[in-house]
């Protein structure tokens, strides 16, 4: 694209940058702070070390770093990458956190989908319209720690690579498939590959979550933050599970309620006697 091809030829022409008005500058905080130019450029901005480095390690293509002398302690070798200097000032204009180790890299997106999935015994989770970037990333590292095969956000309300899910996720964001699709299109794959479908909601004939048998792979829908899920699922058929509680208060947080479903999943497929 040719705000892309400008910024690309500008790269290799600074080699240092200590003004916030420079033209570099000023492209990186719209990655930084609007979705709509994220979307077209399909870039993105990686803040922290250790976020960084889990974006590399999982195969996403950097196309730059930016890094600050004084705060970068060369913690990964920068020396086969484009790599710009920058001033503690322009650090501080473009960095959501002042500690993450000075460096910040720009990256393309990735593109993942559901043809890609071919664990047997998959596990899946499904999210409705989610509204807040922080509970996104609190479910991805739930999802990175029991290795889930795919998050599928339906008819989406969130921006994968907004800044504040990479920080909330801790860079976990790149360790998970992570999938667009409208419910209708997940519902046909799902019937197509024959995997059982839960989703947490009360009524009548709503199963205990420890009484379920998850061995053979599931795919789990949550729905919003405000209202939970939509009629459409209930409407076509979706299982319904409610997870045991003791306590004066009859629900979880959404991210919560990932972090049960999925560690009882993963605890039948990989350590169940048989």
């Amino acid at each position: 694209m040719k705000d892309t091809n400008k910024f690309m030829i500008y790269l290799f022409l600074c080699m240092h940058i200590s003004s916030p008005q420079n033209k570099q500058i000023k492209y990186l905080l719209k990655l930084q702070q609007k979705s709509k130019f994220r979307k077209k450029t399909k870039e993105f901005l990686v803040e922290g070390v250790q976020e960084n480095q889990l974006a590399l390690a999982n195969g996403y293509k950097n196309k730059g770093f930016y890094w600050v002398e004084e705060i970068f302690n060369n913690e990964f070798n920068l020396e086969n990458f484009n790599q710009v200097s920058i001033s503690k000032e322009v650090f501080e204009k473009l960095a959501y956190r002042k500690t993450t180790g000075g460096i910040i890299g720009i990256y393309e997106q990735k593109e993942f989908s559901l043809n890609q999935i071919q664990n047997p015994k998959p596990i899946i989770v499904v999210l409705e319209e989610i509204e807040k970037p922080g509970n996104l990333g609190a479910i991805l590292r739930s999802c990175d720690a029991i290795k889930a095969d795919a998050v599928v956000i339906c008819d989406e309300r969130v921006d994968f690579y907004n800044p504040n899910v990479i920080r909330s996720s801790v860079g976990t964001l790149f360790s998970n498939r992570l999938i667009y699709s409208t419910s209708q299109d997940f519902l046909k794959w799902i019937k197509r590959e024959k995997l059982a479908l839960y989703a947490t909601y009360l009524r009548e004939d709503t199963q205990n979550l420890f009484d379920l048998n998850l061995s053979e792979g599931v795919a789990w829908v949550f729905g919003t933050e405000s209202f939970g899920l939509s009629d459409f699922w209930i409407d076509e058929g979706v299982k319904t599970v409610k997870i045991p509680m003791s306590g004066q208060v009859d629900s979880l947080n959404v991210s919560n309620a990932v972090a049960v479903c999925l560690y009882e999943t993963w605890r039948q497929i990989n350590f169940s006697k048989p």
